[in-house]
């Protein structure tokens, strides 16, 4: 059976405080994700200090600017080693975003094995160089991206390491929360029959719906922001789910991986109980003498499913009646009583 890596997107949640980021941590082993990622950076290597902030981070966000709003957010190396040794108390996996050179390095010496590369890192060569020359596969976002720009991160990741296999395209859309019309799910599809690789779903959406239906399209990764209250004050809580609506994602999907079967049709051990009880047998409408004729008049074709089949109906019709039959009885032909019979002798030897 299928599994699909659900990384719970803690991000900046943690509002700068490590018992917040803990309290986070604890949400995400209830709910039984793969991993609980937070983000990496220094918000000097991050942005300058006149970027505006988004629509939503001014919604959302008391801060002026990107600088004054992410210096509060930065988690410092101890508290890192401190949320990955919590992690491993937990039994969930710990991994975080890097958004500048320096902490690609620092999360390179962390050995966490695996990179999630963020959707607005996508049109940065440095940054893209970088993690593709530590040889480890990558998870990428690619919010805000066409094809072309797909194309070219892909292109860089291939050239200084990377291999195809290595790669996962998460379909994204950059808005918090992202309107339905604009999540266009099917993209997703797009992308691994256009670039030969594994894809995922990192979600932006409220509710926990369009990540469902993205692992019943075959997405191999699910991205969920979540919080421990969508009305505490921050960038990201509004667009993130609570700690039950997380648990109940991740159970949704796991409930979907298994209905996904493996793609043959055939009658499952469940319901073969109940193929005699909604299936028809051929039965006398009527009631009918020995050498009768059969026809559609004195036929018809009733429940249970413990005689003929009526996908013999054409082989049965004028044939006569190897004996008396009661109406609503079970019609039986010289192929049927023979078996009978056989079963019978059957029964007797044992």
């Amino acid at each position: 059976m299928m599994h699909t890596l659900v990384i719970a997107e803690a991000g900046v949640n943690h509002n700068g405080s490590i018992e917040i980021a803990k309290q986070l941590i604890d949400a995400a082993a209830v709910a039984r994700v793969d991993y609980v990622k937070f983000q990496t950076f220094k918000a000097e290597k991050l942005v300058t200090k006149e970027a505006k902030q988004a629509e939503y981070q001014q919604r959302n966000a008391a801060d002026d600017s990107q600088y004054a709003m992410l210096k509060k957010l930065e988690l410092s190396q101890v508290q890192h080693e401190e949320l990955i040794t919590y992690c491993t108390q937990k039994g969930v996996r710990f991994l975080s975003t890097a958004f500048d050179l320096e902490s690609i390095e620092y999360l390179h010496s962390l050995n966490l094995g695996v990179w999630k590369i963020p959707s607005g890192e996508i049109t940065n060569y440095p940054y893209l160089k970088k993690i593709a020359q530590y040889g480890e596969p990558i998870i990428m976002s690619t919010g805000m991206c066409s094809m072309e720009d797909v194309e070219n991160a892909i292109n860089v990741l291939l050239k200084h390491g990377l291999t195809k296999e290595q790669i996962t395209l998460l379909h994204c859309n950059t808005e918090y929360p992202t309107p339905m019309q604009d999540v266009n799910l099917r993209a997703m599809l797009q992308m691994r029959e256009h670039f030969g690789v594994k894809v995922g779903y990192s979600d932006h959406t409220k509710g926990i719906e369009v990540p469902i239906a993205a692992v019943a399209l075959g997405a191999e990764v699910i991205e969920k922001h979540f919080t421990l209250d969508r009305t505490l004050p921050g960038p990201d809580h509004k667009a993130s789910l609570e700690p039950d609506e997380l648990k109940a994602m991740v159970d949704a999907i796991r409930n979907i991986e298994q209905a996904l079967g493996d793609g043959q049709k055939r009658v499952s051990a469940s319901e073969e109980k109940n193929m005699t009880i909604a299936r028809k047998s051929i039965v006398a409408a009527k009631g009918i003498m020995k050498g009768e004729l059969l026809t559609e008049d004195n036929l018809t074709t009733k429940r249970p499913g413990t005689g003929i089949s009526p996908m013999r109906w054409e082989e049965i019709i004028g044939t006569k009646a190897i004996r008396d039959f009661a109406e609503d009885e079970c019609i039986e032909d010289e192929v049927k009583v023979k078996v009978k019979v056989k079963d019978e002798v059957k029964g007797e030897q044992k």
